[in-house]
C-alpha cells in the first residue's frame, strides 16, 4: 500500500465513523461522573491486562476524538476485548464524547522533534502518528510515551487481523517481530508522554494528582 493510498483510505474511514449522527459538544464534567469505572484500570500506572498480559494503555493526553473511535471499535467488536466491549456497548454517542473529553484531559501537542533516531519501519508511521508520536489529526492516536508492550500487542493484533482496521492491517502486514519491537521502543520513548488518567504532565513527565 502506498502512502498516498493509505492516507485516502484512512480519510474515508474517518468520514465513515464521523458521519452518522454527530453528538453535541463534549461535556468533560459529565464525563468525569461517567468515567469512574475507567480509573480502575486506566488510572493505575503500569496496571496489567489479565490476558494477554500487557500494560493497559495510557489515556491522559490522548486525542479525545481518537478515544471515541476506539470505543466504537470495541462496541462493534472490531477490537476484541470482553471488558471493553461490555463497557462500550452501554455508552451512547454523547457518553463516549463526554468520557473521552474527560479522560484525555490536556491533549499532547506536536513538537516536531524526536527523541532518538526513528527506525526504518517508522517511515510510513510518521505520516499519521508524527515523528514525535503525536497523531497529526484528532482521530489518529498519540503514541508518545505509550507503554511499549501495549504498542507491540496492538501492532501484532492488527497484523494478525484480531483488530479489524483495513488501513492498519495493510501497514502492519509487512512488519516483522523485530520491526514491531523497534517501533514500540521508539514511540514509547517520545516526550512529552501520555499518562494514566490519574496523572498530569509536568515538564514532559507524569506525576500523580
Amino acid at each position: 500500500m502506498t502512502l498516498r493510498s493509505a492516507w485516502l483510505a484512512m480519510s474515508l474511514t474517518i468520514v465513515g465513523l464521523a458521519a452518522p449522527g454527530l453528538a453535541s459538544a463534549a461535556d468533560a464534567a459529565r464525563g468525569a461522573k461517567l468515567a469512574y469505572t475507567c480509573h480502575g484500570c486506566h488510572g493505575i500506572p503500569n496496571y496489567k491486562n489479565a490476558y494477554p498480559i500487557y500494560n493497559v494503555p495510557k489515556l491522559g493526553g490522548q486525542h479525545a476524538a481518537y478515544l471515541v473511535v476506539a470505543l466504537k471499535a470495541y462496541a462493534s467488536q472490531e477490537r476484541a476485548h470482553p471488558t471493553m466491549y461490555s463497557h462500550a456497548t452501554t455508552m451512547s454517542e454523547q457518553d463516549m464524547q463526554d468520557i473521552a473529553a474527560y479522560l484525555a484531559g490536556q491533549e499532547l501537542k506536536p513538537t516536531g522533534k524526536a527523541v532518538g533516531a526513528a527506525p526504518k519501519a517508522a517511515q510510513t508511521c510518521v505520516a499519521c502518528h508524527g515523528i514525535d508520536g503525536v497523531g497529526i489529526l484528532p482521530e489518529y492516536p498519540n503514541l508518545a510515551g505509550q507503554h511499549e508492550d501495549y504498542i507491540r500487542a496492538a501492532l501484532k493484533a492488527y497484523r494478525s487481523g484480531q483488530r479489524k482496521n483495513a488501513v492498519m492491517a495493510g501497514m502492519a502486514a509487512p512488519l516483522t517481530d523485530a520491526d514491531i519491537k523497534e517501533l514500540a521502543r521508539y514511540y514509547s520513548s517520545q516526550r512529552p508522554a501520555l499518562c494514566s488518567t490519574n496523572e498530569i504532565r509536568d515538564g514532559g513527565k507524569c506525576k500523580g494528582l
